[in-house]
């Protein structure tokens, strides 16, 4: 019997086809809007672009067999929050969102769910245990929670959303599909920017979302299709190649981040330090039970808007940008946005996969008085 491999080995293989003597390892994107279809539609596995393309079902194979659910992917992490809102609720339901996560799934929710009769409660990660789940019908939320890294126990908050007669969706972006695994520990759905660590070359756009109900995920599919929300060949076939290194580049971020997160720690300029990886971390003892890595996002406080922006023009190793999971170490003052309820001098660092103590050193300059 053969064993079964690590994750870290699964991620290599995901999605490549069986092998076959003088065929390509990977197969390369395929770059159809037409296939044959004659007779009867259903005979055919490919029938029109829309519908469906080679280079996805590739990709989806390998990321269903990662996140232990059928999986369908998308253009963006926001197409892919946005089918699952809108393939689940329906007017008079109500839709609970995290007051501290991602803005544009809020807006989305306020701008296109509220004015059809979606009602919206946002409650933040920390008190999500507390909420009362009464005629809720879905829970969409991120743990951890972007910027901030607070963590909810994903397994009890299932129980609890479930016995109520609701639906669990994870925004897995920030621990990716090899740091947690939501749909093990109840979640309905698992959904992902890809355009983050999965890729992780900051060259491409893409999410993707994975369920356990086979009725529920064909509804996302549907979603898909009729509203042309598809991803690329050319863009599906790079998260693809990017997804192979995944585990290499998560082992070197999420090193160098628990560094940076001690070192940060330790800096007198430096107010406060979010990171699971830290002991004292609030997030600490769920994220050890949940996760298998404790992520590659660190956020610090230097108390002011005036220090962080020096903090900022100073940096050239550490570039100035808003997205993280690259392999460049990129770093943001998320207030300026005006959309997160954050310090005016709070940083979120997003470590790459450079030496750490080149990023050590940065930071050192970064945040000496000269």
């Amino acid at each position: 019997m053969k064993k079964k491999m690590q994750r870290g080995t699964q991620v290599v293989h995901a999605g490549l086809p069986k092998a076959s003597q003088g065929m390509p390892f990977n197969q390369g994107p395929v770059f159809a809007s037409t296939f044959h279809l004659s007779g009867d539609c259903d005979s055919a596995d490919y029938q029109y672009a829309r519908f469906n393309n080679p280079t996805w079902q590739a990709l989806e194979d390998g990321l269903a067999e990662l996140e232990g659910g059928e999986t369908v992917i998308f253009p963006s992490g926001m197409a892919a929050a946005a089918a699952i809102m809108t393939s689940v609720l329906t007017t008079g339901d109500k839709v609970v969102l995290p007051g501290d996560g991602y803005f544009a799934t809020r807006a989305y929710a306020h701008e296109f769910l509220e004015p059809n009769g979606i009602a919206i409660e946002l409650v933040a990660t920390c008190d999500l245990l507390e909420a009362d789940y009464s005629g809720v019908t879905l829970v969409l939320i991120e743990s951890p929670s972007n910027p901030m890294l607070d963590v909810v126990d994903i397994a009890q908050l299932a129980k609890r959303i479930h016995a109520a007669g609701g639906l669990l969706a994870i925004d897995n972006t920030t621990a990716t599909v090899l740091g947690q695994q939501p749909l093990a520990l109840g979640a309905d759905f698992s959904m992902s920017a890809d355009t983050k660590a999965v890729n992780g070359h900051s060259d491409v756009v893409f999410g993707h979302v994975s369920g356990v109900d086979p009725q529920r995920i064909e509804r996302v599919r549907l979603w898909r299709k009729l509203a042309g929300n598809i991803p690329g060949p050319m863009e599906t076939w790079l998260v693809h190649r990017g997804l192979a290194t995944l585990d290499m580049r998560l082992e070197r971020m999420t090193q160098n981040a628990q560094r940076v997160a001690e070192f940060l720690s330790a800096n007198k300029n430096v107010a406060s330090v979010r990171y699971p990886g830290l002991s004292s971390d609030p997030s600490h003892e769920v994220a050890q039970q949940q996760m298998s890595h404790m992520g590659f996002i660190v956020s610090f406080d230097l108390g002011t808007q005036k220090a962080a922006d020096m903090f900022l023009h100073k940096a050239t190793a550490i570039f100035e940008a808003t997205s993280f999971g690259g392999v460049h170490t990129m770093a943001e003052r998320r207030a300026r946005w005006g959309t997160d309820n954050v310090s005016p001098g709070l940083i979120r660092l997003s470590v790459g996969c450079e030496k750490c103590d080149d990023i050590i050193a940065e930071l050192t300059a970064c945040l000496s008085g000269e």
